[in-house]
């Protein structure tokens, strides 16, 4: 029997990745696939382990050629995931984890439709986290760069309704228990009012971020 594909998609700096990796450590039924991304490697990360790392020449041959299960550009840089990835997981027994972008999450659910995937939104705890998490990074310091992110956020942060699951990930424990259990089916899904009102305010919380973050910008640029 072959596995289902979970998707885990959020705005970046919601703490996808670190409930990935959690969640392989944890379960041994669940497989992660290793993207692929047109960016080059940040310190310390591994060709084949952190991502399978391409030319936009090569990620383009294989767009083309049909190998991508999903892909969409982000900042920039393109990612995808390959579908030998997914199909190697699947054929051992085990559950597919893609951490991607909100835009291949569509892509997957469009292909993949339930009960053959499980797409699972996250939430950060607040918009003002949102913006320490990104600035926390260290990746990008001039504010004109990451700007875009925060306002890309915004957006992707407006269709968490229409994930099947929604999780809030305030602590990082918590937050893997409970895309456990979404997977399980063992626990309610946050109810679609709670998600609207949490999202209503963390959309609130970046206008107001974002507006604070251009004035400095704007005043510092004057």
């Amino acid at each position: 029997m072959k596995g289902r594909l979970i998707v885990l998609a959020a705005p970046s700096g919601a703490g996808k990745t670190t409930i990935a990796k959690a969640l392989v450590a944890r379960r041994s039924d669940i497989g992660f696939s290793v993207s692929a991304t047109t960016r080059p490697p940040r310190a310390g990360e591994q060709d084949g382990k952190d991502y399978h790392f391409l030319t936009r020449e090569e990620f383009d041959r294989r767009v083309g050629a049909g190998e991508f299960v999903e892909w969409a550009e982000y900042a920039g840089n393109r990612y995808g995931t390959l579908r030998v990835e997914v199909d190697r997981i699947r054929q051992g027994g085990r559950h597919v984890l893609l951490d991607i972008e909100v835009q291949g999450a569509a892509q997957v659910r469009k292909k993949y439709p339930r009960p053959e995937s499980l797409a699972i939104f996250l939430l950060p705890p607040s918009g003002q986290e949102l913006v320490n998490r990104l600035r926390g990074r260290g990746t990008e310091t001039h504010i004109a760069l990451w700007l875009p992110r925060l306002e890309r956020a915004s957006e992707e942060l407006q269709v968490a309704e229409d994930f099947d699951c929604v999780v809030v990930n305030d602590d990082l424990d918590r937050a893997v228990t409970e895309v456990s259990a979404a997977i399980d089916a063992t626990a309610p899904p946050l109810p679609r009012n709670e998600v609207r009102r949490r999202v209503e305010e963390l959309l609130a919380d970046l206008r107001d971020a974002l507006d604070r973050l251009k004035r400095k910008h704007t005043k510092g640029t004057a």
